[in-house]
């Protein structure tokens, strides 16, 4: 038997609420009724990747439908809450107003903010303040282990900046880079494995030093450089396969004659 509902041809964020709730009742849909924060957390991070694919693929139906579901997320984890009696939907609508508020006393205090940089200063200053850190340490704590290795390093040398502990200029960066090879390379050759992994990712933490001189994302740069990669490969194997070459029994150097022929056409495209 249906659930009692009122079909609709425009539905607003009141119905979506609505919704969620009936689907969690007794009489409702048995897997929603059973999920809880954890069971779906990666839901919402699969919700979340699939927003920015439709921005980068410049989706606005997609992002549209995206953004709904990563809207379903919230109003899930709002619910399981409300039933415990905990918070609602509304309650986390109050914070959120209440926090962009608070946060842009150059908007709607007295505090003067002319560009995007001093505006950036202002959010951070009542940011640290209302969260009570009085150290750029704590704010760099306060960054999710959950972020992608990448961006977060990023964000964490970003604060460290904020503060004077940063290079002068990119050459400082660079010249990090090229000590931190030289030690991985000298941890691979005396080194146990705990030794090359911490060289390794001193390694990476120096070249995502040197992308935020260069104002590269960190992120975004790595992303595009594995999507060119599977591109370039995909044609190599195109070619293997056009030559009646065995990729696994050709030397290195014949792969990489494909590859830098593969690399000559889809320069051409």
């Amino acid at each position: 038997m249906a659930i009692e509902f009122e079909q609709k041809d425009n539905y607003n964020i009141e119905d979506l609420i609505s919704i969620v709730a009936l689907l969690r009742t007794p009489d409702g849909c048995a897997w929603d009724r059973a999920q809880t924060h954890f069971s779906i957390k990666k839901n919402f991070i699969e919700e979340t990747y699939e927003v920015i694919e439709a921005i980068n693929k410049e989706n606005v139906e997609g992002l549209k439908e995206e953004l709904g579901d990563v809207l379903l997320q919230v109003a899930l984890h709002c619910e399981m809450e409300r039933e415990q009696k905990h918070f609602d939907f509304d309650d986390v609508c109050n914070d959120i107003c209440q926090k962009l508020i608070i946060r842009h006393p150059h908007v709607f205090g007295s505090v003067k903010a002319d560009n995007v940089d001093e505006a950036l200063s202002s959010w951070d200053a009542v940011k640290l303040k209302t969260k009570g850190m009085k150290k750029q340490s704590q704010s760099m704590s306060s960054i999710p282990v959950e972020l992608p290795a990448l961006m977060r390093a990023q964000k964490v040398q970003s604060k460290a900046s904020k503060v004077g502990f940063d290079w002068q200029n990119s050459e400082g960066a660079f010249s990090k880079i090229r000590e931190e090879i030289n030690e991985l390379i000298d941890a691979i050759a005396h080194g146990g494995s705990s030794d090359i992994e911490d060289e390794f990712g001193d390694l990476l933490f120096s070249c995502v030093n040197v992308s935020r001189f260069i104002d590269v994302d960190s992120e975004e740069a790595l992303t595009k450089a594995t999507d060119k990669f599977i591109r370039r490969f995909t044609v190599v194997e195109q070619l293997a396969e056009e030559k009646g070459i065995s990729m696994k029994d050709s030397s290195l150097e014949q792969l990489d004659l494909l590859w830098e022929e593969a690399k000559k056409i889809l320069k051409a495209d």
